[in-house]
């Protein structure tokens, strides 16, 4: 019996499989990545000064920032994923299975990796470091991007850092999350692997993939709702309830890191409201494949989770303002459930009373 991914498989597919990134002088290089390690260092104290949260961002800002490749952001991928769940996943004796799974883990990682500008991993160390946390970001994509929106390099570069530094000062806040977080992932993951119902999870999956292809551009399906049909289709109805509430606690983070990053303000970031209207643009998809790969993969669902976050904080801060909000780092009782993201009116009722 082995495991049912072949993890060496997965980081060659990954790394052989993406472009490599747009074209760039020796010069041109050097200063993306010194203004990227720069704006990172600085975001953690823009970051406290919109939230008050002054004493996790002294501490976010000692974590360690890594300026990496495409394929170098999927190898971490592959170990923050074999860290957290690797032991859950069914063995096989197939012959051939591990390496099937591998390869296909390395093409969604592939895939993946020319997507994403920036990760804040709060589960494992890197660099020799035993504290987990640290911070990666994709140059090529952060570059990509920058020339695709014909944006301004400096404000874009600090934009991305602002909303991946502000998840590193969520955490640092809150230090029990992130074992929270490994606790529900790891039972819902548990749960998913269990060899019953293989023929239903199967059914199920097919109905939600058709749904996803099927439905038309910008509509919001009921498999897309968590995680994208490959995953969706998977769950039964208490394994959609975990889920839903890992799902909330992402909604949160992403949202929170959202409008911290457009709260700075012309000040820091003199064309923020530019940038915010082009990525906004960006995230819709550029084509038809891309839209359905984005819908297969769960992407909708991501972006979904950053507009849905973000209309759960304003609504919070609105309210109670960033002080009042930041009483969802104090426990784990404090967190919004699935519903009240959709109604901070319940959650300010229920944390403030």
């Amino acid at each position: 019996m082995s495991s049912p991914i072949d993890w060496q498989a997965a980081r060659r597919r990954a790394a052989a499989l993406p472009p490599p990134g747009p074209r760039a002088g020796r010069a041109e290089a050097r200063g993306l990545v010194t203004v990227l390690h720069t704006a990172a260092k600085e975001a953690p104290e823009h970051v406290a000064g919109i939230t008050g949260l002054e004493d996790a961002a002294a501490r976010a800002a000692e974590r360690p920032v890594y300026v990496v490749d495409r394929a170098r952001w999927a190898e971490a991928n592959i170990g923050m994923f074999r860290h957290l769940v690797g032991d859950l996943l069914p063995a096989t004796t197939l012959p051939g299975a591990a390496r099937l799974g591998g390869e296909e883990l390395g093409v969604m990682l592939s895939y993946l990796s020319t997507k994403v500008l920036g990760q804040y991993d709060p589960f494992t160390g890197a660099g020799g470091h035993t504290t987990p946390g640290y911070l990666l970001l994709v140059a090529p994509n952060i570059l990509h991007v920058e020339r695709q929106l014909d944006l301004d390099a400096l404000d874009f570069r600090r934009w991305v850092c602002l909303h991946e530094q502000t998840h590193a000062v969520q955490f640092a806040a809150a230090p029990w999350l992130a074992d929270h977080l490994i606790t529900r992932m790891r039972a819902t993951t548990s749960s998913i692997a269990s060899p019953e119902g293989g023929g239903q999870r199967l059914a199920r999956t097919l109905r939600a993939l058709v749904e996803a292809l099927t439905a038309p551009r910008g509509s919001t399906t009921t498999a897309q709702a968590l995680a994208g049909p490959l995953v969706d289709g998977l769950l039964t109805e208490a394994e959609r309830a975990q889920l839903a509430e890992v799902v909330a606690v992402m909604s949160l983070l992403e949202g929170h890191a959202d409008v911290v990053m457009d709260a700075v303000g012309p000040r820091v970031l003199p064309s923020v409201a530019r940038i915010r209207s082009q990525f906004e643009r960006r995230r819709e998809g550029t084509g038809t494949l891309d839209v359905l790969v984005r819908r297969l993969m769960g992407m909708d669902a991501k972006i979904a989770q950053y507009r849905n976050g973000a209309d759960f904080v304003r609504g919070v801060v609105h309210r109670v303002g960033h002080h009042g909000l930041n009483a969802v780092w104090a426990s784990a009782e404090h967190l919004p459930t699935a519903a009240e993201i959709a109604d901070p009116d319940a959650w300010v009722r229920r944390v403030h009373g």
